[in-house]
């Protein structure tokens, strides 16, 4: 049981990387990644979404009739982000301002649906906490380096905290669209190359035994 609960978690941080390697929950990763704070924020509401919604699926899947059961995951998630918005908005003004519309647009983001379609629903409590934290924490891991990678060539900062001096001269590109699009193409690619040189040494090793 241990080990196949350490197998779900671990998957969400490599093997199924939600933005690099499933290619899902893109529109958040490229909008609004031109810092490292607002990467962070955006994955830390949407892990709480995740993980919340699909135990709350996971709990009530028995008793939701098929008929109706992508409308009730919607009501679910609608009401969980309706909560990360308004909490955002009280507490961290600045930051829910910045996030734009892109914290209500998490009910529509298919990594929520998609998991809770083809986890939740179908499996018990834990395996699904550990399935949800290890796509969440991938999720932020990968908004966060994204938006790191904006901010310091785009500004010369980072979290806000100025590293590079005024001989730098900052890249305007990087914190437009085109620099959402430049730096997931490089991170996609190195991920990719990461996961082929793994494949190559797999094989590698079962070829010598």
């Amino acid at each position: 049981m241990a080990n196949s609960l350490g197998y779900e978690f671990k998957k969400g941080l490599w093997q199924e990387l939600p933005p690099f390697r499933l290619v899902l929950g893109l529109c958040p990763t490229l909008a609004v990644t031109n810092s490292a704070v607002n990467g962070l924020a955006m994955g830390l509401a949407t892990i709480f979404v995740l993980f919340t919604s699909n135990i709350l699926i996971s709990l009530v899947r028995k008793t939701i009739s098929a008929q109706v059961r992508i409308p009730a995951y919607v009501v679910i998630i609608a009401t969980l982000v309706t909560v990360a918005d308004l909490f955002l908005a009280a507490v961290f003004p600045d930051i829910s301002k910045s996030l734009g519309p892109y914290i209500p647009l998490i009910v529509v983001n298919c990594i929520i649906l998609g998991r809770a379609e083809a986890f939740a629903q179908k499996n018990s409590i834990l395996p699904t906490a550990a399935d949800t934290l290890g796509i969440g924490i991938g999720f932020i891991i990968s908004l966060t380096i994204m938006g790191t990678i904006r901010e310091v060539l785009g500004f010369g900062s980072i979290f806000g905290v100025k590293l590079l001096g005024e001989w730098f001269e900052p890249w305007i590109v990087m914190i437009l669209p085109a620099g959402a699009f430049l730096v997931f193409g490089g991170l996609v690619a190195l991920v990719n190359w990461i996961s082929s040189r793994k494949a190559e040494k797999a094989a590698s090793a079962a070829m010598s035994r």
